[in-house]
């Protein structure tokens, strides 16, 4: 009487590797773009934090639209306490608001977190600064190129 063998053939385990390399093709592919997309959830919901936080400035400032520009101080209108009149005072001055944002939030595409005001947003897409502001309509956009190949700004991307 002669005893089974044990194990699997040469035929079985070329079978199975080349079903799993089959599987890791269609697979990995998939997971290739996630970092991007999860860069631009977290820009567009910094996008929509700086802008509503810009709004809030403006309502509560007699729609004077707030300075980007860093003070003395190392701050932005945004970061800093502000009186109605404009200026930065101490935390807890009385007739005070803000700050709006604990720091301005970094551009997770070129990994900056300046910002570059402008009298329009048609310099976006120069990658040399997080965040461009519109001084004339208190805008914010991204400086960095979308993925057609041109400015961030020009609108024909729906998710900001």
């Amino acid at each position: 009487m002669m005893k089974a063998k044990k194990g699997f053939t040469l035929v079985e385990i070329l079978i199975v590797v080349v079903i799993l390399g089959i599987l890791a093709a269609i697979v990995i592919p998939q997971f290739t773009g996630a970092s991007t997309e999860a860069k631009l959830s977290s820009l567009v919901s910094d996008l929509q934090t700086m802008r509503s936080q810009v709004e809030l400035y403006k309502l509560q400032h007699n729609e004077v639209i707030p300075s980007m520009a860093l003070e003395a101080d190392g701050l932005n209108s945004l970061t800093a306490c502000t009186l109605v009149g404009g200026g930065h005072v101490a935390q807890g001055t009385d007739d005070s608001y803000g700050p709006y944002l604990q720091k301005m939030p970094t551009n997770q595409f070129n990994m900056l977190d300046t910002v570059r005001e402008a009298a329009d947003l048609s310099s976006a897409g120069a990658n040399t600064d997080g965040w461009v502001y519109d001084t004339t309509y208190g805008k914010i956009c991204p400086d960095y190129v979308d993925s057609d190949g041109d400015n961030a700004s020009d609108g024909d991307e729906d998710t900001y």
